[in-house]
């Protein structure tokens, strides 16, 4: 498995393992729980979640993926922006660590900004994380504009990540946002790299993935793995997808392959707002 340095120093996976829609039919736990396991297994050990998913849902679910092997984990989740408050974000965070069965989290994210002041919500990261709840705290749905403000504000310096919307379709961050990331050396982590499966009728991803004797989404995941600083965190609810996703880590596109890309998927020519799904 390949890793990534964090700001702090740490070294995460790459590749890890999303759970965005977990949680909601309760009848596929199971099917879910078993997808999550393999990907430990495969080295996948970056594990992203939020207490929205599922209505606290797929925390449950990663709870029960994790139990045993807490310490192999780099448990991420998030915090809504309703609960953003000093108070508010100390009650979510406890309510969080229940659900997912563990003491701390190893990274826990504002999942997007909200009316609340940023100042309040760091003060907050900083008691949880001073308390030994949370180890690290950073950002999702971030652009430049937001990170500056952050970054302005008492122990704003220290986010560790920013969890964006990244993949083929979605390129407009590399218009400013992921520089401003790299230039800092704090990662983006790429939510829905397949754009919830609707990337994978193009015919360009289509003809590389059959020359290579892969699969479009194989195609579209390395591509994301290719990218300076950026961690891909694809959802998979079934063993087989997860297999599948985690053969793209081995994948190296040639120049050729990259070119076809760029010409199906330009790259932005000006400034575009920040997407979210």
């Amino acid at each position: 498995m390949r890793t990534l340095r964090l700001p702090g120093g740490e070294a995460v996976p790459v590749l890890g393992l999303g759970t965005w829609g977990m949680g909601e039919a309760r009848s596929r736990g199971p099917d879910m729980v078993a997808a999550l396991t393999l990907g430990l297994d495969l080295g996948m050990t970056l594990v992203d979640t939020a207490e929205i998913y599922g209505e606290g849902g797929a925390e449950e679910i990663v709870g029960a993926a994790i139990a045993g092997r807490r310490h192999e984990v780099f448990l991420v989740s998030k915090v809504h922006p309703r609960n953003a408050t000093s108070k508010g974000v100390v009650a979510a965070c406890e309510r969080s660590l229940r659900r997912l069965a563990t003491d701390r989290l190893d990274l826990y994210l504002l999942h997007w900004r909200g009316g609340v002041p940023l100042a309040e919500t760091l003060e907050a990261f900083d008691a949880l994380q001073r308390g030994g709840k949370i180890r690290h705290y950073g950002v999702s749905n971030f652009d430049v504009e937001d990170l500056e403000e952050l970054w302005r504000l008492p122990g704003g310096g220290y986010a560790q990540a920013n969890q964006v919307l990244y993949n083929l379709g979605r390129r407009g961050i590399e218009w400013d946002l992921l520089p401003w990331l790299q230039g800092r050396q704090v990662p983006a982590m790429a939510y829905s790299p397949l754009e919830q499966g609707r990337l994978l009728g193009n015919r360009t991803l289509a003809e590389i993935a059959g020359r290579r004797g892969v699969t479009p989404a194989q195609i579209a995941i390395s591509w994301l793995i290719h990218q300076n600083s950026v961690i891909v965190i694809p959802k998979a609810g079934r063993p087989e997808h997860v297999q599948q996703n985690r053969g793209a880590l081995d994948l190296k596109l040639a120049p050729e392959d990259m070119a076809a890309l760029d010409d199906a998927f330009p790259p932005p020519k000006r400034k575009r707002r920040l997407a979210m799904l």
